[in-house]
């Protein structure tokens, strides 16, 4: 193994920063970024060889292939936690915009909204990756989140808890239960886990996430991430009454000033349930 790689994969084995999901994310992004400077020409780098030309270099490289804007920026933010590790920050422009890397554009028109159905669910053959897609479709949980979930710490009576350890960025929130329908999911989910979580005491959780992935493909299932649009959209028309954007909806310009503020109280509370800090990031799964 080339010296780079090494120092990379050993640096993110020794400050395990974010959810698991995350670290691995981050590993795999920094390997993939090592090979790319040894194949534009910097050989014998090491950890500590970061320079202004490297950077330079790859987004260059990673424009000429037409690599999308959020995965530039995804890589651009595993570098600069490179960067920070080996105290050499100030190699890295703090602003995207030094590279002519754009804003990533969050809203859109289109419905990314999936549902999974009972029909599609018993498809699924593992009851407990057939139990994480209810969840992230009846919470809208993220995957890593609905496989982690221990239903009898998360179950509150009137609301679930998510451990900082399961979720994106290491933030703890609640999602409230809201029906009968949620109530005796949780209620089912209690009985198949016990004390656990959704991952089997026998597998770990890469172990899971192979079979999770396995299962859904074999079931003809994709892009699950759109459970959790769904919810949103779900979730807009109950607080406001009607549909959002995405989903034929008004747009905020025709909304009367109550409605506009119907509609921000929505967007906050959505938010906050689906573990966002920003608004911003909301109107991708619900439109402006």
């Amino acid at each position: 193994m080339r010296d780079l790689n090494y120092q990379l994969k050993q640096l993110c084995h020794q400050c395990r920063e974010g959810a698991f999901n995350t670290q691995s994310n981050r590993e795999h992004m920094l390997t993939l970024v090592a090979n790319e400077l040894h194949a534009l020409g910097y050989r014998g780098m090491t950890a500590r060889s970061l320079k202004p030309k490297h950077v330079e270099t790859l987004v260059k490289d990673w424009f000429a292939r037409e690599l999308a804007i959020g995965t530039i920026k995804n890589r651009m933010a595993a570098i600069r936690w490179w960067a920070r590790k080996v105290n050499k920050q100030n190699v890295v422009a703090r602003s995207n915009e030094h590279y002519g890397i754009p804003d990533r554009r969050f809203v859109t028109n289109e419905s990314k909204a999936k549902t999974v159905t009972l029909t599609q669910l018993e498809k699924v053959r593992d009851e407990h990756v057939r139990m994480s897609l209810e969840l992230q479709q009846a919470f809208g949980l993220r995957r890593e989140e609905a496989m982690k979930f221990q239903p009898s710490f998360a179950d509150q009576d009137d609301h679930i808890v998510l451990k900082a350890s399961w979720t994106k960025g290491g933030r703890e929130r609640t999602v409230p239960i809201r029906t009968e329908a949620q109530r005796e999911l949780l209620n089912r989910a209690r009985r198949l886990a016990g004390l656990g979580s959704l991952i089997p005491s026998n597998r770990n959780y890469r172990e899971q996430m192979r079979i999770y992935e396995g299962n859904t493909c074999r079931a003809g299932l994709s892009k699950m991430h759109g459970l959790r649009h769904s919810y949103a959209q779900n979730r807009y028309e109950e607080l406001t009454g009607w549909k959002c954007p995405v989903a034929g909806g008004p747009d905020k310009k025709s909304l009367t000033p109550e409605q506009r503020e119907a509609d921000r109280e929505a967007r906050l509370i959505i938010s906050r349930e689906m573990g966002h800090d920003r608004e911003a990031v909301v109107s991708a799964y619900i439109g402006r």
